[in-house]
């Protein structure tokens, strides 16, 4: 099963249901810019705005020209049909191996974006081997994600694995399952369903911090 072709699919249609100006976890953002930001990402070089500080400013004024050219609704389904067809020939996200490294996590969480920014919602059950990725993938990015933490953050599984996302004093063991230590990591600190231990120094600093890129 192609899991990031799965996980597209249900990005998609997440974004069909909620419709062209639903409210989303990303600040500032309706679900007509959250698909503007997709296809960009994929199949336009302004996507490099997103590392790249002087491209920032261009990349946001394209993605708000995108999103407001999708406020009706069947602009706004073109636009999702068009991230839903996935990355042009030419993108790098056409490579499998560039798309099974971006696109995992990436997916999931804009899923989640769309899903928990409404009044009720409840968490997804995962396919086992969806869920395995998940945790590679979060193993590979965490230290990138905790890197600005001024104390130690352990993520655990409830079945007991463990990840040292960000060695240090005060460590804090953040546990809950993969796809909530997920969401907690990309900075959707209020909307996962996460637990907290250690020490009161640690616990205080992490309530002022927020994860993510």
């Amino acid at each position: 099963m192609d899991l990031v072709h799965a996980s597209r699919i249900a990005l998609a249609e997440a974004l069909l249901a909620a419709g062209p100006d639903a409210p989303t976890l990303c600040e500032g953002w309706r679900s007509r810019h959250l698909a503007a930001h997709l296809v960009l990402r994929e199949n336009s070089w302004l996507s490099a705005g997103t590392v790249i500080g002087p491209l920032s400013g261009r990349l946001e004024k394209k993605i708000d020209q995108l999103a407001e050219s999708a406020r009706r609704p069947e602009s706004y389904t073109a636009l999702v049909r068009r991230f839903r067809l996935g990355p042009a020939k030419l993108s790098p996200f056409s490579l499998p191996a560039v798309a099974d490294a971006a696109n995992i996590s990436e997916f999931f969480v804009h899923t989640e974006d769309v899903r928990r920014a409404r009044a009720q919602w409840t968490p997804r059950v995962l396919d086992a081997d969806y869920e395995r990725i998940l945790w590679r993938s979060l193993t590979r990015q965490g230290s990138l994600l905790y890197r600005k933490a001024k104390f130690g953050v352990m993520l655990a599984l409830p079945d007991g694995r463990r990840f040292a996302a960000r060695k240090g004093d005060n460590a804090v063991v953040i546990t809950g399952t993969v796809s909530e230590l997920m969401l907690h990591a990309y900075g959707r600190t209020s909307k996962s369903l996460v637990t907290f231990e250690g020490s009161e120094a640690g616990l205080r600093a992490l309530q002022g911090f927020t994860p993510g890129l």
